[in-house]
């Protein structure tokens, strides 16, 4: 296992080819410490843990790897097929025509949602899939604390939990002062 910077994991998962919307997350705050936690499943495409914290409002720093090649059938209730929302990961237009076609398949999908019955998470998702989202699904997220099955995945890849946890507090003792100025 390879632990890395954390945007290299969501690189990862842009690039990984899978099926946009077949991911599903759980996150919440980390057990030991400041920060959070996230854990970012697809079926064909495996298990990613990142452990992250916002260094301000600007930027976040934190670490991540692939804990599993796939999602099996012991791992796979652990990840909600709904959650309190929905996630996506966003990549820039690569061009300026890139950006003006998705401008215009948002503007589509909008004025559609606009003129039809619709659902909050229909919306969300037509919006996503318009904007090429390589990544999206339900979420089940708890800022103030963590989900139980946040408790269960952490248990089920506890080597990978502890060896994270290492890197991660070496960057935390590296970059967050204790005391005031």
């Amino acid at each position: 296992m390879r632990v890395r910077d954390w945007q290299d994991i969501v690189e990862d998962v842009i690039h990984s080819g899978a099926d946009p919307g077949g991911w599903r997350a759980v996150g919440g705050d980390r057990a030991n410490g400041i920060g959070e936690d996230i854990y970012i499943g697809h079926p064909s495409a495996g298990v990613f843990q990142l452990k992250t914290y916002a260094k301000n409002p600007f930027e976040v720093q934190g670490v991540g790897s692939q804990v599993a090649r796939r999602i099996d059938e012991d791992i796979d209730p652990l990840f909600p097929t709904e959650g309190s929302g929905l996630f996506g990961v966003q990549q820039a237009p690569e061009d300026e025509d890139d950006a003006e076609q998705k401008a215009k398949n948002l503007e589509t999908v909008i004025e559609t949602h606009a003129d039809a019955p619709t659902t909050p998470r229909a919306m969300l998702e037509d919006v996503l899939d318009a904007v090429d989202s390589p990544a999206y699904g339900p979420m089940e997220f708890d800022q103030y604390d963590r989900p139980e099955r946040m408790d269960e995945l952490t248990e089920t890849f506890e080597e990978a939990e502890e060896l994270l946890d290492a890197e991660f507090e070496d960057i935390i003792d590296e970059d967050v002062e204790r005391g005031f100025y």
